[in-house]
């Protein structure tokens, strides 16, 4: 059984931390369940495995944590849910790229259910929308934004970090780095797109898509 824990409050990045850190070793050790816990952070920025400082642009504006997940520099702060995946990838395939594929299809079922087409692209983990109402880009491409981040890290093939998608959160937070590295993107949210959705009804979505996109060991043939 997946347990699903949510916070209502803001909770510190550390503590979230440690709990995970916790967590994932007894998941391991076979004395816990899998958990997802969906939360809010209050206003900081991480930092990945492959962060740049370049990237960091303005320093001084929010916490900034050195993380060991994958990626680079995130933003999380409040109107952004995030969802951090415990799961024992070891019985759901040991394949990585399966399991990051996993979740931003989860992350694109979930927005499909509020009309939003999400997309992925070669070279840029995470999910992306377009934007045909922005100007194209220099090469004529159409505008794309990013709505949702993904960075995960293993201890004994059980995940923990995992996504985050904008909702309401304060884009202009995002100012203060690159995020993930990639400059000439931006940032959206459900309500930047026009869709005023609440938390509660993003968590609802993000449960009734889950076990499409992870089918429970059991399961698995």
């Amino acid at each position: 059984m997946v347990e699903w824990i949510t916070s209502r409050a803001p909770v510190e990045y550390r503590a979230a931390e440690a709990f995970m850190e916790d967590r994932v070793k007894r998941i391991a050790a076979g004395t816990a369940n899998e958990c997802i816990w969906l939360l809010e952070h209050p206003p900081l920025y991480t930092a990945g495995t492959s962060a740049d400082t370049a990237d960091l642009r303005d320093p001084d504006r929010f916490p900034v944590f050195q993380t060991r997940r994958g990626g680079q520099y995130t933003y999380h702060g409040p109107g952004q849910r995030v969802a951090y995946v415990m799961l024992n990838v070891g019985r759901r395939g040991k394949d990585l790229r399966v399991f990051v594929d996993q979740l931003e299809r989860w992350v694109i079922a979930t927005l499909a259910s509020f009309n939003i087409t999400g997309v992925i692209r070669p070279g840029r983990v995470g999910v992306w929308v377009e934007r045909p109402e922005k100007p194209p880009r220099i090469t004529g491409e159409v505008a794309e934004d990013k709505i949702a981040a993904v960075g995960i890290r293993m201890h004994k093939w059980i995940s923990f970090h995992g996504i985050s998608i904008n909702v309401e959160p304060d884009l202009s937070h995002f100012d203060g780095i690159v995020p993930c590295g990639i400059a000439e993107h931006g940032v959206t949210s459900l309500v930047d797109l026009g869709l005023p959705v609440a938390m509660e009804d993003l968590d609802v979505a993000l449960k009734a898509e889950f076990e499409a996109a992870f089918p429970s060991p059991s399961s698995m043939t």
